[in-house]
């Protein structure tokens, strides 16, 4: 037999009825898992930032080095003694010619990479129906990689041409029998787009899409079978000392250079070369190469770009999972 209220329990159930609903009871379900995701995001923004700064600074000098050997190979015949020569002629300031645009384009470019890689990670995710990126394969977070390398291109080529222009820019004028005279990289950028117009500033993007893309496959496909081989038995990736983490950063490094290397060549040729010259496509440039240089010179200036990866990635994956661990233990309230 049903029992009847008191007029206690009735007051009680009229004020629950008049109770204001709470506004986080009315906000979506979704919405705190799209908030989550954003901060994530931009997590990785902010990091990916952060490692390419690093990745400048301990890489800079080997870069200069780099550019010269690619672009006029034959005015230095080997890495160490253009070294000497950049030191003579323009003293350690030449070492870092080009600094800040190399700056500006590997924030650019890293702080895109990584916010397009855990995107790409989490479409990988949820094609192949993985629960967790933390379960993706080493093929799937190259795969990854080499999607994010379309994005991160876009970024990474006219500031990138500019910062070849500078670091070149004695070799030009000497060649094309100019006065040697010094402009920096906003005049650089102003000078491209008043003869070339803004698409100017993207000479060399196919090249470049050509090398990031299949790099960054081989870059992240590096990088996370080095985690894998580097990590102790009963632990996780994620918890891996600061000196293998550089280690795996470095590995992923020389793997990317060494498989990309000629495509780089080609690029940075078009690049500089195009300022005193109407230069060819990509391929037509490459047959140039190997039909009047031979192929070898393909690979001209290899070893200090090997040298630098090492080191330079090394800073640039340490900084950017740091940091971003430390984003990720800190996040606030509504990112939990």
């Amino acid at each position: 037999m049903e029992t009847s209220m008191t007029s206690v329990q009735r007051e009680q159930v009229l004020q629950d009825d008049l109770k204001p609903v709470a506004s986080s009871d009315l906000r979506p379900v979704t919405s705190s898992s799209n908030l989550a995701a954003s901060y994530q995001a931009a997590a990785d923004f902010t990091a990916g930032a952060l490692g390419g700064v690093a990745c400048v600074l301990v890489g800079q000098p080997f870069d200069t080095v780099k550019v010269k050997l690619q672009t006029y190979p034959d005015l230095y015949p080997s890495a160490l003694r253009c070294c000497g020569q950049i030191f003579r002629n323009e003293g350690i300031p030449g070492l870092f010619r080009g600094t800040l645009p190399a700056m500006a384009a590997n924030v650019g470019e890293t702080s895109v990479l990584f916010l397009s890689y855990g995107l790409c990670q989490k479409f990988v995710c949820r094609v192949s129906g993985t629960d967790k990126i933390e379960n993706l394969t080493a093929f799937q977070n190259a795969s990854s990689g080499f999607v994010a390398g379309f994005f991160s291109s876009l970024v990474l080529c006219p500031t990138e041409l500019v910062k070849c222009r500078l670091q070149a820019m004695t070799e030009v004028m000497a060649t094309s029998k100019k006065h040697a005279q010094r402009i920096g990289p906003w005049q650089i950028t102003k000078n491209i787009i008043r003869n070339d117009g803004v698409l100017g500033l993207f000479q060399g993007l196919t090249s470049t899409w050509l090398r990031e893309m299949p790099g960054y496959f081989f870059f992240f496909g590096a990088y996370e079978i080095s985690r894998t081989l580097l990590t102790p038995a009963g632990t996780s990736r994620d918890d891996l000392s600061p000196f293998r983490l550089m280690i795996c950063g470095g590995m992923a490094g020389a793997g990317l250079w060494t498989a990309i290397y000629p495509v780089d060549l080609v690029k940075s040729r078009i690049q500089v070369r195009s300022l005193t010259e109407k230069m060819p496509g990509f391929l037509s440039v490459t047959m140039d190469i190997i039909r009047k240089e031979g192929l070898r010179k393909l690979y001209s200036g290899l070893t200090p770009c090997v040298l630098r990866s090492f080191p330079a990635c090394a800073a640039l994956f340490f900084t950017y999972e740091w940091s971003k661990k430390q984003m990720m233990l800190h996040r606030p309230n509504w990112a939990l």
